[in-house]
């Protein structure tokens, strides 16, 4: 039996709703109900600047400037960047070499040769933007607690008249967010609805090229603060209008039923029956010889289907999607000189972003999941461990259910050096 932690104990961390609710509110014009049953995994949603509430648009996230920032100050490396032109990646050779004495790590990108990629017509795709712009940290962490789903973002700096990519589809959902510049975009229905990440569009190239050649179903130019969505499988192209453009594509990872048929079929192995070895010598070349195996393993993975276990299930499927959504960032000096200075009347609270599962283990103890290991605690910590995990700032002295200050402060004090909390 199994007891879980409202709020952040289904996964979901104890963070101030508003947060989350205005990083979604800056992608989408309309209500986040009407979005979720009209759009979301169906239809693109195109939001105009003047429909959005940030009439600063996005440049707050991620400016031309900041670009040239991470291009030519930040020692970068790939594959923190791409390069594309005429619809092909650019070899990184061309664009990356050693850094200097001290630095000679020999792909590290080089902004002399960026320039000349740039200047030439080339695309460049900053990634994995969430993980190394502060500002993108965040906002990735608030829209995805509005998504429940894992982000990626990247960055594409287009110059004038240029076009990165050809026509194609992405295999998970996006929202694109026009920075600087002009962008025309022209979207097609998807070859292949809801395409799986192991089904790229490379596969189906023919039949996205001359889906490309008809009507669009959106054809448009997006200008700075306009935002768009589109559903995986959609088919796009863009290309900067007279002047540069800067876009942000937010990747969103979601899990997909088809993940919980892999899970399904993981777990699957403990059936004796779905173990056995065909019979000897049975030709799996000759259909007539399969089709008896066939029935008889359909029958046994059904029969072992609807004996399933919705909590073995998600156990691994949160193994595969904690992950993937890191919470905030900590301040590893900081966060040390808080647990050698922690008293009862120091003040503390969960790790933004963290998600977490306190549930019962033994007779005596309960553990507490994070998204890279279990922690153990005493049972008695459970009342302290359940404030200490709400989201509020908490002062020490005043965590329930243990007998003094010394208590709290040794639970508190592990707390911070696993990451767990945060001084306040």
């Amino acid at each position: 039996m199994t007891h879980l932690d409202p709020p952040g104990g289904h996964g979901r961390p104890a963070v101030p709703s508003a947060n989350a609710a205005e990083a979604l509110a800056r992608c989408v014009s309309v209500e986040p109900a009407k979005f979720a049953a009209a759009h979301w995994g169906h239809t693109p949603l195109l939001s105009r600047a003047a429909e959005l509430p940030n009439a600063s648009g996005f440049a707050d996230l991620l400016s031309p400037a900041d670009a040239d920032e991470l291009l030519s100050r930040r020692g970068l490396r790939t594959p923190f960047l791409r390069v594309a032109k005429d619809g092909q990646l650019v070899p990184a050779a061309r664009w990356t070499g050693g850094g200097g004495a001290g630095a000679e790590i020999g792909d590290q990108v080089l902004d002399e040769r960026v320039l000349e990629q740039y200047a030439s017509g080339a695309t460049l795709v900053l990634q994995g933007l969430h993980r190394i712009w502060p500002p993108l940290v965040d906002f990735t962490r608030d829209l995805g607690l509005a998504l429940n789903q894992p982000l990626q973002i990247n960055a594409y700096l287009t110059p004038a008249g240029s076009q990165g990519f050809a026509t194609h589809y992405d295999t998970h959902d996006v929202f694109v967010l026009q920075v600087d510049g002009r962008k025309h975009w022209r979207i097609h229905p998807p070859v292949l609805p809801d395409p799986l990440e192991k089904q790229p569009w490379g596969g189906r190239a023919d039949e996205v090229g001359a889906t490309a050649q008809g009507q669009a179903a959106l054809d448009v130019v997006l200008a700075p603060g306009d935002a768009l969505y589109l559903p995986r499988g959609w088919l796009h192209s863009a290309q900067a209008q007279d002047a540069s453009s800067l876009h942000l594509t937010v990747g969103i990872r979601a899990l997909t039923r088809y993940a919980l048929v892999e899970e399904l079929l993981a777990l699957a192995a403990e059936d004796q029956r779905l173990r056995a070895s065909l019979p000897f010598g049975t030709d799996v070349a000759d259909p007539d010889a399969i089709e008896p195996e066939l029935t008889e393993t359909v029958e046994a993975l059904r029969d072992w289907l609807l004996r399933a276990d919705p909590g073995a299930v998600a156990a691994r499927l949160r193994q595969r999607a904690w992950p993937a959504a890191r919470p905030a960032p900590i301040r590893p000096l900081a966060q040390a000189d808080a647990v050698a200075a922690l008293d009862a009347d120091s003040r503390v609270t969960v790790r933004p972003g963290l998600r977490w599962q306190l549930v019962p283990h033994g007779s005596d103890s309960v553990a507490l999941r994070l998204f890279d290991r279990t922690i153990t605690l005493p049972g008695d910590c459970e009342a302290a461990a359940r404030v200490l995990l709400s989201g509020a700032v908490t002062r020490v002295g005043d965590l329930p259910g243990l007998p003094d200050d010394a208590d709290r402060v040794t639970l508190t004090r592990r707390l911070l050096r696993e990451a767990v909390l945060v001084p306040a």
